[in-house]
């Protein structure tokens, strides 16, 4: 009996979901995709299990170590997907070798991550995306900020906010500063947890010529507009650094035409634990969450490691951390329910007329639930009857 019970319960990090829960997810997911769609996205499915050289650390994707890894019955080490975008890499190397034209593609589906450090996170995710590769103008990165925005809306929500940043920045900064290649990972995760202090003795303790330890600290300041991004372009003088902030001054001025302005800021110490991110790089942000309920950014060198030279950039939106928002904002129906369910009973003589309206109303688009009357349910007056609910 005790065993019966313990395969009722699933492992840690895994959920079931069902009922209105799932439906609202379905209906969420479902806006998120058909915004997508009225961009030109085209669908994709990429398999659940890849090969483990996908996912390498060449590539700049997850830590061997919070991979699901098996093996198939040749021994190739195959992993579950922890991201979308190198699947979707592949996928695009593979059977658009030749293709220059700009390529959609949107996607939904589990993401895998097998970490000890839960934090409320599951292992299992549920993610819904976009990539457009063989686009690498400034106008392709404001079409996706501007199709997040709208997705995010579709979703439900009209309190958010994307921050905006660009990896080349602090690369260039790096670069002009004589900083090696240790030293970097190690600033890179301060400053991209806001980490000033720890920064700052970093610098010191590397003797960063003072000039570059002031740009270094000010990174973490948020800019509103393209005029306060100018005002740092202004003090800047690596050739690197200058042309992300070109980059993202241009990008403020294409996001004021999509009207999604508002929604943006820049944070030039926004950096990302994915190494094959090369340029715009972005997040979204709500109230309710600590989580970021999207991210993004391009990637122009990733699709090179699947034999196809192509720019490309792209977002996730994790599914989850997007719905635990909503209902912390109180933007979930009090009902999830389907309102306009009609319950029709039957009886043994009178099935086939009621067949007959159940089928009706289903023909309409309506949903009908036919339940049978029993003897117990005709004594105690209980059954229901015929209407919405």
């Amino acid at each position: 009996m005790r065993k019966k019970q313990e395969l009722v319960h699933t492992p840690e990090g895994v959920r079931d979901s069902y009922g209105p829960e799932y439906q609202l997810q379905l209906t969420v997911t479902d806006s998120i995709r058909r915004t997508m769609k009225s961009y030109g996205f085209e669908d994709l499915k990429t398999p659940t299990f890849e090969f483990f050289d996908v996912f390498s650390s060449q590539i700049g994707t997850t830590p061997s170590r919070e991979l699901y890894k098996f093996f198939d019955k040749e021994g190739n080490t195959l992993v579950l997907r922890p991201d979308f975008t190198p699947s979707v890499a592949r996928c695009t190397a593979k059977y658009y070798a030749e293709e220059s034209r700009p390529i959609r593609f949107c996607y939904q589906g589990s993401a895998f991550s097998n970490t000890s450090d839960l934090q409320g996170k599951l292992k299992e995710s549920t993610q819904a995306g976009a990539e457009l590769m063989n686009d690498p103008s400034v106008y392709a990165d404001a079409e996706m900020i501007a199709l997040l925005t709208e997705c995010l809306q579709a979703a439900g929500l009209s309190r958010f906010q994307i921050t905006v940043g660009n990896v080349e920045y602090f690369r260039g900064l790096c670069e002009a500063a004589g900083i090696g290649e240790e030293t970097e990972e190690e600033l890179r995760e301060y400053i991209s947890g806001k980490n000033y202090f720890a920064a700052e003795d970093l610098l010191r303790s590397e003797e960063i010529a003072p000039e570059y330890r002031e740009l270094f600290l000010q990174i973490t300041n948020y800019r509103k507009n393209d005029a306060e991004l100018q005002e740092v372009l202004d003090r800047t003088k690596n050739p690197g650094a200058r042309r992300a902030l070109e980059r993202l001054i241009s990008l403020h001025l294409l996001l004021k035409e999509y009207g999604v302005e508002k929604f943006v800021s820049y944070d030039l110490s926004l950096l990302s634990k994915y190494h094959y991110y090369t340029g715009v790089i972005f997040k979204g942000y709500t109230y309710g969450v600590g989580e970021a309920i999207a991210s993004g950014g391009r990637y122009d060198r990733l699709l090179s490691h699947f034999g196809k030279d192509a720019a490309a950039i792209g977002f996730m939106i994790p599914v989850d951390i997007l719905l635990e928002a909503m209902k912390r904002q109180n933007l979930l129906p009090a009902d999830l329910q389907q309102s306009d369910i009609v319950r029709l009973t039957y009886r043994e003589d009178n099935y086939a007329e009621v067949l007959g309206k159940a089928r009706a109303l289903r023909a309409q688009g309506r949903c009908a639930v036919m339940i049978r009357e029993t003897e117990q349910d005709a004594a105690s007056g209980s059954a229901a009857e015929e209407g919405g609910v």
